[in-house]
Formats: structure tokens, C-alpha cells, sequence
């Protein structure tokens, strides 16, 4: 299938903050799922295959696109299923639900597809943050054909009071049973974070004019919009990460950033991860919070300076 076979997307470029020559596509899983994807085809290094978090769209990684062009990659970045426009899974259109988390490949094996009927530019090179940090590690498992990997606050742990975790376990095991698994997680509902949330309290970002960026997509457009996990969601992710923690690192090179003032996946999963990955380094930032990406000029120009510094070195 060639480029002029791709039916064209949507993208809302006034919010996007992107490189011109961006253009978006929907494309279809195996399953049957119609997923949005976004390309940015210049790059004579390679290309970015880029894992965003739950919540997240692909407009949110105008900037990246226009960070990793200026350093020589071409990018590639998806709406997962249940989020951004790409088909929602259940009737409330807030609800971050999934049937199981391995059905999150079937997104990822549809969005390399699409990289490679657009011929971007090879090698492929994986960036994943948050939620898509543990699709991207089940995704290396299969075989995903990347030379090198950068993690973002890499969601292979959630923070949770240690007594609640039982609770949050046994209630959304027992949800898939009962038929209340759609219903929002405890402490979650409909409304979108960074709508909701003060910029003075938020988990996301120290930087006010980033914060500004993301709820300005929100409000101009709401359809991008997603609330709280649903317990199916919750319950899958769980049982995924578990599983993903007890499997040893890949062989393959891989650098992880992540704020020092991270409160939303669990860092201890991340130090363990990182201490015995061979060759693999870490890389704490001072004061940053979840969205190291979304942060102070400074911590994003680290982030993607040491991304690249890696794909370069790994061609």
C-alpha cells in the first residue's frame, strides 16, 4: 500500500505547535480498530517511533516532532486506542478503557505498518513515555525493530498508597465479573486533568507556559479529551506490569529520563529496571515532574539532546 492509499486524518495544526509537512492518516488494526496516526517524513537519521502516555494525542508532540527534525529524525506518533481520535472503546467517550493491555500491540503493529508504507527513513528508533513506556517494553519482547530506545517516566510501576493496592487489585479483578468494569476508577472521574487541575498542584510540569500549551488543546478541542481510567483498564494494567517486571531487561541500548519530582508511576520500578539493564543508563532530573517532555526549556532540550546523542551513536 502506498502513501495516496492512506485515508487522510485530521490534525489540528493551530494547537499543534508542529514542523510544517506534517500530515495525519488513519489506519486500521487487526482487530478492526481505527487508530490516528501522525508523520513528519524529514530525517536523514532515522525515525522516531513515538509511544505517547494514556490520555495523550498526537498534537501534544508537535514540539517533539519539531525537536527531533532540528537534530535530523524524521517522526511517527499514534492515538492509542480509547483516545485522542482514534475509536473509542465504550460508550462514554471520557473513559480510558481497554479489553486487555496486550491489545495495545495490535496498535503498535498497525502504526509500524504505516511507517513503512510511508517509506520514512530508516533505522527506527522508539521514544515512549508514561503508559507507552510499558507498550513499549512488552513491544521490544515481540521484536519491535528498533537499533536504540528512549523512556520517558516509563510506567512500569504506578505510585499507589501501599494500602490501597490490595484494594485497587481486588476491586478491579472482581469488576470484570460483576459488569462494572467500565465504571472510572477510585478518585477518577470524566473530567480532563489538565482542565481540572490547578497549575499550582499539578503533577505534569513546572513550566506555566507548557501547562498553558496542553489545556489550550483541550479547550479549543474536547474530542482529545479523556478522563480517568475505567477499572478494566486499571486491572490489565496492573497484571501487565507485573508481568513486564519479571522479565530481564532486552538487550538493547536504552536511555530513561525521569523527574525527580515524579509522583504518578512508580520510581522504584524504574531504578530497578534501570540497575540491571545492561548498558542502559538513568537519568534523574532536578525538579522535574511527570511530563519531562512538557517541562522548562532546559530539562526538554536534555531530554532530546541525550535521546539523539543515542541514536546517533547506535545507526
Amino acid at each position: 500500500m502506498n502513501v495516496l492509499e492512506l485515508d487522510k486524518a485530521p490534525f489540528y495544526h493551530d494547537v499543534a505547535r508542529a514542523p510544517e509537512g506534517g500530515q495525519c492518516h488513519w489506519v486500521h488494526t487487526a482487530d478492526g480498530m481505527r487508530l490516528r496516526v501522525a508523520h513528519w517524513s524529514k530525517g536523514d537519521r532515522g525515525t522516531v517511533l513515538m509511544f505517547p502516555g494514556r490520555t495523550e494525542y498526537v498534537e501534544k508532540y508537535g514540539p517533539a516532532a519539531g525537536e527531533f527534525a532540528r537534530r535530523g529524525f524524521a517522526m511517527i506518533a499514534v492515538d492509542w486506542r480509547g483516545q485522542g481520535l482514534t475509536d473509542r472503546m465504550i460508550d462514554d467517550p471520557q473513559s480510558g478503557h481497554v479489553q486487555h493491555f496486550s491489545d495495545y500491540q495490535k496498535d503498535v503493529a498497525a502504526m509500524l505498518a504505516a511507517a513503512r508504507r510511508l517509506d520514512l527513513p530508516r533505522p527506527f528508533y522508539l521514544v515512549a513515555h508514561s503508559m507507552g513506556g510499558a507498550i513499549g517494553l512488552r513491544a521490544l519482547y515481540d521484536g519491535l525493530p528498533v537499533n536504540a530506545v528512549a523512556f520517558s517516566a516509563p510506567m512500569w510501576g504506578i505510585v499507589m498508597a501501599p494500602a490501597l493496592r490490595p484494594l485497587a487489585w481486588s476491586l478491579s479483578w472482581a469488576s470484570r465479573g460483576l459488569g462494572f468494569d467500565q465504571n472510572f476508577a477510585p478518585g477518577t472521574s470524566g473530567k480532563s486533568y489538565v482542565v481540572d487541575a490547578p497549575f499550582d498542584d499539578n503533577l505534569l510540569t513546572s513550566d506555566r507556559e507548557m501547562w498553558a500549551f496542553m489545556q489550550a488543546q483541550v479547550a479549543t478541542y474536547p474530542t482529545l479529551g479523556l478522563g480517568g481510567p475505567s477499572l478494566r483498564w486499571l486491572y490489565e494494567a496492573l497484571r501487565d506490569m507485573l508481568k513486564l517486571s519479571r522479565r530481564p531487561s532486552p538487550a538493547l541500548p536504552v536511555h530513561t529520563v525521569l523527574g525527580s519530582s515524579e509522583q504518578i508511576v512508580d520510581k522504584g520500578r524504574i531504578y530497578m529496571r534501570m540497575a540491571e539493564w545492561p548498558g542502559g543508563t538513568l537519568d534523574l532530573i532536578s525538579g522535574a515532574r511527570h511530563e519531562v517532555m512538557m517541562e522548562t526549556p532546559a530539562i526538554r532540550a536534555r531530554f532530546y539532546d541525550s535521546a539523539t546523542a543515542l541514536f546517533t551513536a547506535h545507526p
